[in-house]
Parts: C-alpha cells; sequence; structure tokens
C-alpha cells in the first residue's frame, strides 16, 4: 500500500521541437484524456517552425536523413509497449501489429534517402553538346492529415516519405484518435530529427484542415487521410485559391498494409523535378 498519486500524463503539441499546450488552452476529450485542441495560431507557429527547418534538413546529406528515419524506429521499437496501450486503449484491434508495421515502415523510407534521386533522376539525351540531368529535389513544407484508420501506421506512411527527401512536415493528428501522433512527437525528440522538422498539432479538422491546406507558406498538402469528403472539397478550393500543390489520390493509397502504401512514388509526390544543363565542352 502507498500513498503516493499517479503522475498522469499531460498530452502536448509538438512544434519547433518543443512541447507547448494550446495557446488557447482548450481540450477535448478522447476515451477520459484530454487532448489538446489546436487553435489557428498554433497551426500558423507549426508551419512557422517546418519553414524555418527546411532549408538546413534538405541541406544534410541523404545518408545522415537516412541514420535519422531509422534512428526514430529504433525509438518507436523501444517503446512498443506504451504504443501497444494507447492504440489499444483507442479501440484498434490489432494494436501489435500496427506498431510493428509502423516501425518496418520508418526502416524502409530510411533505406530510400540515398537511392530516390538514383532510381528518380538520370541523365536526358538532347540534340547538343550538353549535360542534361534531372533530380528530384524537396518542395518545401508539407502538410499531411492524418487518417483515423489506422491512426498510426497511416500517419507513418505519409510523414516518413515526405521528410525523407528533405521537406518538413505539419501533421493533423487523428481527431478520433491523436494520443499515438501527440507520442509519436516524443519519439521524434529523442530521435536525432532536428527541431521544427515536423510538427504535430491535434484538433478539429473542419476547424483546421482547410485553413492548413489555403496557408500561403504551404508548398504541398496531403489530404489523403482525409475521409470526410466535405472537408477534402473544401480544403482543395483553399490550396487552389493559395496555388499549393495536392497530393493526387490513388487506387490503394488508402489500404495501409498494401505494398502501395509503402512505394518510392510517395516520396516523389513531395518532391520537384529539377533539370539542370551543364556544357559537354570538347
Amino acid at each position: 500500500m502507498t500513498d503516493r498519486l499517479d503522475v498522469r500524463k499531460t498530452y502536448k503539441l509538438f512544434i519547433g521541437g518543443v512541447f507547448p499546450r494550446s495557446e488557447s488552452g482548450r481540450t477535448y476529450d478522447v476515451g477520459g484524456v484530454h487532448a489538446p485542441l489546436a487553435s489557428r495560431k498554433d497551426v500558423r507557429e507549426a508551419v512557422a517552425a517546418a519553414r524555418g527547418a527546411q532549408e538546413k534538413w534538405a541541406g544534410r546529406t541523404a545518408y545522415n536523413r537516412a541514420q535519422i528515419l531509422y534512428r526514430v524506429a529504433e525509438m518507436l521499437e523501444g517503446r512498443r509497449a506504451q504504443f501497444v496501450d494507447e492504440l489499444g486503449a483507442s479501440g484498434v484491434d490489432d494494436p501489435g501489429a500496427e506498431v510493428d508495421a509502423s516501425v518496418d515502415r520508418w526502416v524502409w523510407y530510411a533505406g530510400w534517402a540515398d537511392k530516390i534521386a538514383q532510381v528518380a533522376g538520370g541523365a536526358n539525351p538532347v540534340a547538343g553538346p550538353y549535360f542534361n540531368i534531372t533530380v528530384p529535389e524537396p518542395s518545401g513544407v508539407v502538410t499531411v492529415v492524418a487518417p483515423d484508420d489506422p491512426p498510426l501506421l497511416g500517419l507513418v506512411s505519409r510523414v516518413a516519405p515526405a521528410i525523407v527527401s528533405g521537406n518538413t512536415a505539419v501533421v493533423l493528428a487523428s481527431e478520433r484518435v491523436p494520443l499515438p501522433a501527440l507520442s509519436l512527437g516524443e519519439v521524434l525528440a529523442t530521435s536525432d530529427v532536428p527541431a521544427g522538422v515536423v510538427n504535430i498539432v491535434s484538433g478539429r479538422r473542419a476547424e483546421l484542415a482547410t485553413w492548413l491546406a489555403g496557408h500561403r507558406d504551404v508548398n504541398v498538402v496531403d489530404l489523403i487521410g482525409v475521409d470526410d469528403d466535405e472537408v477534402r472539397t473544401a480544403a482543395r478550393r483553399q490550396a487552389a485559391d493559395a496555388v499549393t500543390r495536392v497530393v493526387r489520390e490513388r487506387p490503394g493509397d488508402r489500404d495501409w498494409t498494401s505494398d502501395r502504401a509503402q512505394h518510392p512514388e510517395l516520396i516523389l509526390a513531395s518532391c520537384e523535378m529539377k533539370t539542370v544543363w551543364h556544357p559537354k565542352g570538347r
């Protein structure tokens, strides 16, 4: 018998490498636990943090980004029991399998960091005394709206391919099951991921997704995880108004356990192709 009280976990946002509460102080109930209810100001700060971190992250070597993504997998593996408990409490049928698949997905994309330029790029034949070389480059800041099911694997399946090439990300966690995404922020904070590379907020999709899609400092919007047609349509309209690229959904994109959910094409979805001309000389 003991007189001590349990230390209850306080879930917070993950912005710029730190864990702030929502600036409004709002929360919402998730199975008896209070998750932070982010405001537009929180989202603005997340985008600013992502923009500030993007140039240095893109400037790292592909090998170093691979090491960091692999470190994320290591840390997630080490906290497997915590994520299994959180997913199980959220009603996930097989939480252990989802955590294992999420770890494997980080490892899979880590392996692509120094290979995507070789696979997607190349030398182009031209009629002239020039070298013509095309290489993929990161677009900048990518926003990701995480799916409700599966909340962890679906999130990892969209974030890992976005950041492996040098983009930074702002993630809107699953509204119904936000806790695994918020805990993932703790994993990222201890995995050598530079501050601002991934920023995670939780809240109402109807309130934040459309506004985030229309943010003028966002380069790519990923709405694959949005099931609500009304929210998706409104977000696409906001992105169009801001002339922001929206990731095109393809058959099988929402089958999170299939090979389609881990494919090098998903890396290129948030990249731009850069072509360089160089004279050959004599």
